[in-house]
This record gives C-alpha cells, structure tokens and sequence, in this order.
C-alpha cells in the first residue's frame, strides 16, 4: 500500500517569514485558449520539501549534487510528542535496528542534544511532521549538526496515522541546481 505523506502545495504550512506558494492561470481553455497553462512560485523550503547541506553550510552541498540515495530507501517511523532527548534519540535508533532513515511522527521538536546522538549514527536522512526540524525560534544549531554529519532533513511530512514501523520511503526533490533545498512528494511503501 502507498500512502501518501505529502502536503499539498498551495494550501501547506508555510514556516514564519517564507514566502507562500502562488499560482497564475495564464491560459485557460475556459477562455478559449489552446490549452491550461499554469506558472507558480514557491519558496524551496514550502510544503513538503528537503534540506540540502547548504541550507545551513556556507561550503554545503547543493540540492542537485546529492543524488537519490538518501531520499529512496529503507526507513523507519517512530512517533514522539515534545522535546526529543538524546536517551528518545537513542531509542529511536535502536528501534529502527539501524536503517538509515528515520522518520519521527508527531509534534517533536529535535534538540541540540538529540541531533549529536542522530547525526552520530550516520543517519541518511532525518524527517519530522514541523516545517523545521529543530526549535521553530532557534533552528540553526541542529541543522548544522545533522547537515554537518551528512544528514539530509526531510520537513513537513504529513504522517498523522501512519504507524509506527519499517516502510519504504521515496522522497526524492525536485532536481534544483545550486539550490538549499526543495520540494518532494514523498510517499511510503509498507515493507512485506
């Protein structure tokens, strides 16, 4: 079964200060044009989307230099409310039996200490439900610890009744050259 993890783009979250998503119809078979034509412009952290080492990096990779491999795989949900702790971190990884993607269900905020114990673990990927995956007033310190450790962040997932477990994860970007970020449309997989 598939299930669809993804916000949908013109009605998503939008973190404090980033611009929203907009569309333009600029033709419209209504009208009597050929076809439907419609141009937006969006924010590369909008929705559903990931965070490239540069983000946070002056010297950090960019969107289009990392491959698929962190965004397609292996990955496992757990499911947390509040602050993660190094010992929920700790667990966590235990829990997912060492994949290398783990994505935290819920309303959790990952802390400076729970990310050190992450990004040690060498993590592909981390994903959280919050438009950030650190403290929404401070994010910077645990992006630069993750994303220092090569671990990619993956933001605005939509897992509200997802179980906790293994799945199969697809949430590779948009193929943006030179950007810090883009969006997805991410989706899980049940593992057989």
């Amino acid at each position: 079964m598939l299930i669809d993890i993804s916000q949908e783009v013109f009605s998503c979250r939008v973190f404090p200060g980033d611009p929203a998503p907009k569309r333009e119809r600029l033709q419209s078979l209504e009208r009597g044009d050929a076809c439907n034509l419609t141009a937006f412009s969006m924010c590369a952290h909008n929705g559903t989307h990931i965070d490239a080492p540069l983000h946070f990096l002056e010297e950090g990779r960019a969107v289009d230099t990392l491959g698929l491999d962190p965004f397609v795989g292996a990955c496992f949900v757990v499911r947390h409310r509040g602050a993660v702790t190094a010992g929920d971190a700790r667990r966590f990884l235990d829990r997912a039996g060492g994949c290398s993607r783990l994505l935290i269900a819920g309303d959790a905020q990952v802390t400076a200490e729970s990310a050190r114990e992450l990004a040690a673990a060498k993590l592909k990927l981390l994903g959280v439900e919050s438009q950030t995956v650190g403290p929404e007033a401070a994010p910077a310190e645990v992006h630069r610890i993750l994303l220092g450790a090569g671990t990619v962040i993956l933001e605005g997932a939509v897992l509200t009744g997802v179980a906790e477990g293994p799945y199969f994860l697809s949430a590779a970007p948009l193929n943006l050259g030179g950007c810090d970020g883009a969006p997805c449309r991410a989706y899980l997989m049940d593992q057989p």
